[in-house]
């Protein structure tokens, strides 16, 4: 039995790396990691969740979860944005040499899968050990090579997946904590269109650059779950940094695919996620219903800009992200309606780190308002099924950045007016064993 348990969770593994490391996600955090946390817009994400998606969102609360258990999911996002031209410019000489602004940018997103599983496995009556793989953090989009931005990016992707072996330990009835440590792989290919020389006269032309590189970082995982009455839990989770230094290429082309001179060599760059902290109440009303709440700080402030460095030490480019810290604050119930059904529902607001200021096309985003409800049928006393929906409206934003191309005489400036919204829908199962 063990061994078939170790395949299934390697399955899971494999199907989450290899769908997830192509997404698209909807935002840099993807707190979409678990159904049931979904269903009520992540408000008892650190305090009731029954099954081994806990792992993630608080690890002290394995120790509610009886012998071996397995949960699987996945979210369709399904996001929406438009970047409306608000007068971007290309400044001479680049348009006296033909260089137009650019067509409209058309919705950069394609709905996309973000899948997850876990495994926890109940080793004593106070001991408790898991496994759980995740997609947490991820950036996407693709607006094509003739839209008036281009020059601030034509296509990302930043895919950081996940694997978090944890422990949990129940000291007596009140109290349980929970560690996990994170192992994170992260991989970007980040493009833009750029405007170049040909030698030896200095016509300008458009060329293609891409920045590309893959790295592995370690963070940890800390839970605590309080029960200071029968009926209340308090839980509290933090996840620490994770540090990358994105080991790749960086290239610089003509449009024919032809080497701008100087422009292409291994290099570097940093990528830093953020902390951050978790804290929730949850309140059984009644057997039937309970009410809950949670605040989440994000330490965002850790994601400052996009350095390249090339391998001679010579800085190749630096966009700037300036994020700052955050807040994310959600209210939900749950409903026992009978053996079988349960239902819930929730709201969450959800701040963007992103600044008017800095705010760039690869991360169009604004203050976010969750609106989610789910439901979890018990097929029999083995198999739960969880079903979940969202819907995320996204607070309109401005764009207002200059981009230097490849030399500071020629400079493009990008202005747009952003708006958005993101829709979800998302299945998983839980398996006691």
């Amino acid at each position: 039995m063990t061994s078939k348990i170790l395949r299934v969770s390697l399955m899971t593994a494999v199907c989450t790396l290899t769908i997830a490391s192509a997404a698209n996600a909807a935002g840099f955090y993807i707190q979409e990691q678990s159904v049931r946390g979904l269903g009520s817009a992540f408000s008892g994400s650190a305090t009731t969740l029954d099954d081994a998606s806990t792992i993630y969102f608080n690890p002290a609360g394995m120790t509610k979860l009886d012998g071996m258990q397995i949960q699987a999911g996945a979210n369709l996002l399904i996001p929406n944005a438009k970047v409306k031209d608000n007068g971007s410019t290309v400044a001479a000489p680049a348009a006296a040499s033909g260089i137009a602004v650019g067509g409209p940018s058309g919705n950069p997103y394609d709905p996309t899968p973000v899948p997850n599983g876990f495994f926890s496995y109940q080793l004593t009556d106070s001991l408790w050990a898991g496994v759980g793989v995740t997609a947490p953090f991820g950036l996407g989009s693709d607006y094509g090579n003739t839209w008036f931005g281009r020059f601030d990016s034509t296509k990302t992707e930043l895919a950081v997946i996940d694997i978090q072996p944890t422990v949990a330990y129940k000291v007596n009835d009140w109290l349980s904590l929970g560690a996990g440590v994170n192992i994170a792989h992260s991989s970007a290919d980040l493009r833009s269109r750029v405007i170049a020389a040909i030698p030896p006269v200095p016509t300008l032309v458009e060329g293609n650059s891409k920045l590309e590189g893959d790295d592995w970082g370690f963070g940890y995982s800390l839970g605590v779950q309080l029960k200071p009455l029968p009926e209340t839990t308090v839980g509290i989770s933090y996840k620490s940094e994770v540090h990358h230094t994105l080991d790749g290429k960086i290239v610089g082309t003509f449009l024919n695919g032809t080497p701008i001179p100087g422009q292409s060599s291994n290099g570097t760059a940093k990528l830093t996620t953020p902390d951050h902290v978790t804290i929730g109440v949850a309140h059984n009303v009644t057997d039937r219903l309970t009410l809950q709440g949670q605040a989440q700080w994000f330490g965002w402030n850790n994601f400052d800009n996009i350095t390249a460095i090339r391998d001679s030490g010579v800085q190749a480019s630096r966009v700037d992200q300036n994020y700052q810290t955050s807040w994310a604050f959600s209210l939900g119930a749950e409903y026992k309606v009978d053996d079988k059904w349960r239902v819930r529902g929730g709201l969450q607001f959800d701040e963007t780190p992103t600044t008017d200021e800095y705010r760039t096309s690869r991360t169009p985003d604004g203050d976010r308002t969750w609106f989610s409800l789910g439901t979890t049928y018990s097929i029999n006393e083995k198999l739960d099924l969880d079903v979940a929906g969202t819907y995320i409206d996204v607070d309109d934003g401005i764009i207002n950045v200059n981009r230097n191309i490849l030399s500071p005489a020629t400079t493009t400036n990008m202005k747009a007016k952003t708006s958005g919204d993101v829709g979800i829908v998302a299945v998983g199962f839980k398996y006691k064993f």
